[in-house]
């Protein structure tokens, strides 16, 4: 794969992205008629039944020796990951990159499972019908989706495996008070963060990943908590010798449905895979992954400086809680005043920094935003009961 040319892939992308997801409310329908209408180099099977019956199935393609293994969707509101996998399917039948991808299907083995959790997807919640995290599923292993894909590394027992998820939009990447558009991690596999060489591997492998696209993303990219979580899936798939690599997806601005983060996930992939068949990564330096810099949380969803609050003037840090819809095909979001006061060394996605403006309603810590910001009558930003009603 030594002749892929990323800046083409990033060209060629509206050629292939899957335009039958187009956000982040997946359900398990679209998936399953995707999966129907793969060509025969893909092999997919049916693995077994979600906890209310929905199909589990395993998309295989290539015949090369490096097994890897990539899964999506474990949390049933967390839909990047499996946009850019079939974004990856189509990639993978595209004619003008053949030479790359021949070289990617002679060298390595894919197994993709792009649906974890469909019974999550269908509410768009992060448990599953019977309210498990099954990310946290994985010593008792009580929910049938945990059984399957822990039976699933077991019996493939990957080289490589790419554990898929989404992240909140608040967290952001030290020193720049830029969102964590993405997050890269090689989690630990006990409480001391050793590493083996499995967990070496994976550390190489991520260095490349960030090389490919952090210029494309302009420092947006962090290097997520590797605190050690026992019952998580990445983390007892690396103490088990599958090189495992996390990827979440953060956020962008005025990308709420993260069409524009997916493209970064997809080559965030792409990248790795290239890295992980032409054994790029066996030139790195694991100082490289130790400098991709931390995640942190110094940004808000809105940042309002220079108002006056009784008699002081303070800064206004907004984040919004967001809730699925009862049809699962929506959220609402819910605007609660996070922060008072000396907010300067923080950001956020929207900052609001007028001379002269000022505040008409209750400011209170914790509680919904109620209040207008006004400069002179004009309202630049209004919001009623937690909702927002404008926005100039």
């Amino acid at each position: 794969m030594e002749n892929l040319n990323m800046e083409r892939v990033m060209a060629d992308y509206p050629s292939f992205v899957e335009t039958a997801l187009s956000n982040r409310f997946i359900k398990h329908p679209e998936v399953i008629k995707l999966i129907a209408g793969l060509p025969a180099v893909f092999k997919a099977k049916e693995l077994g039944l979600s906890a209310e019956g929905r199909s589990l199935h395993l998309i295989e393609w290539g015949q090369g020796p490096v097994k890897v293994f990539l899964w999506s969707q474990m949390h049933g509101d967390e839909a990047t990951g499996t946009m850019a996998l079939f974004d990856l399917i189509n990639y993978l039948q595209l004619d003008k990159h053949s030479i790359a991808l021949n070289d990617l299907s002679t060298r390595c083995t894919l197994y993709i499972f792009p649906m974890v959790n469909p019974d999550g997807a269908e509410r768009f919640t992060r448990r599953n019908a019977q309210q498990i995290d099954i990310n946290r599923d994985f010593l008792k292993t009580v929910s049938p989706e945990a059984k399957i894909l822990k039976e699933l590394q077991a019996t493939i027992q990957p080289d490589f495996g790419f554990n898929l998820h989404d992240q909140l939009t608040l967290w952001s990447v030290n020193g720049t008070k830029r969102p964590a558009t993405l997050s890269y991690l090689a989690p630990a596999f006990d409480e001391k963060l050793s590493n083996s060489p499995g967990r070496e591997n994976a550390m190489l492998v991520i260095a490349d990943m960030f090389d490919a696209v952090d210029s494309l993303l302009a420092g947006q990219i962090g290097l997520f908590d590797d605190e050690y979580e026992p019952r998580a899936f990445g983390d007892n798939f690396q103490l088990r010798g599958t090189s495992t690599i996390l990827i979440e997806a953060g956020g962008l601005l005025n990308d709420g449905e993260k069409q524009e983060i997916r493209k970064y996930y997809f080559l965030s992939i792409l990248s790795a895979l290239n890295s992980i068949a032409s054994k790029s990564y066996t030139q790195q330096k694991l100082d490289h992954y130790f400098s991709i810099p931390k995640n942190n949380k110094q940004i808000f969803h809105m940042l309002i400086h220079g108002v006056l609050l009784g008699d002081i003037e303070v800064s206004i840090g907004i984040n919004y809680e967001e809730k699925p819809n009862l049809d699962g095909a929506g959220t609402t979001k819910t605007y609660v005043v996070q922060d008072i006061g000396d907010l300067d060394i923080l950001s956020a996605y929207e900052v609001f920094q007028k001379p002269g403006a000022t505040i008409k309603g209750d400011i209170t810590l914790y509680e919904d935003a109620n209040f207008d910001l006004l400069l002179g009558e004009s309202i630049i930003l209004s919001f009623k009961n937690g909702k927002l009603e404008s926005k100039v």
